[in-house]
């Protein structure tokens, strides 16, 4: 029986958008700062103003898809080593969350650990999180720290800073070829 929360089922959203602010993020921290540099800084800011509602949507849509891409990769590459993905990476990125206070509040988390999980077992997170209800704005940081998250503990795993978002660009590039 198929499930409504059924990947096949799911908008993919703006891949790309999300893609940007994930890469952006990630070479802040790589490069040692809190924040990202003043002019990524200005175009995220700039991109994320001229989005319409449908736009935010698709981003939240695109950052879902990325997040169940990650985790995709993520359960094939535990499996491997005959390892449960939801028992060595949820905890890990729960607890992460727990320790980003200001990002992150307490009560986000338990949706973002659901979101982590629903991807895990192969449902689609933007569907899983739809049946809860519309997003609310106080998710929003968390959810980006759920998919920032995912992409360093991939790129750990890999010992490469760019693997997760080459993994996902690759992705991108064969479905344009396609």
């Amino acid at each position: 029986m198929s499930s409504p929360c059924d990947p096949k089922n799911a908008p993919a959203g703006d891949v790309g958008g999300a893609l940007m602010v994930i890469d952006s993020r990630l070479k802040s921290v790589y490069e040692d700062r809190a924040e990202p540099d003043p002019e990524q800084r200005r175009l995220i800011r700039q991109f994320t103003a001229s989005l319409g509602p449908s736009e935010v949507h698709d981003l939240l849509d695109g950052t879902c898809t990325v997040i169940f891409m990650f985790m995709k990769w993520l359960r094939q590459a535990h499996e491997e080593h005959d390892k449960d993905v939801i028992e060595y990476v949820v905890p890990g990125v729960v607890s992460a969350m727990r320790s980003m206070p200001r990002s992150v509040r307490p009560e986000a988390i338990p949706t973002m650990a659901g979101l982590v999980i629903a991807a895990g077992t192969g449902l689609s997170p933007s569907l899983w999180r739809k049946q809860y209800g519309e997003w609310t704005s106080e998710e929003m940081n968390p959810l980006e720290a759920t998919a920032f998250l995912l992409a360093e503990h991939i790129n750990r795993i890999t010992d490469d800073r760019e693997f997760a978002i080459r993994l996902i660009a690759d992705a991108l590039s064969r479905v344009d070829q396609g």
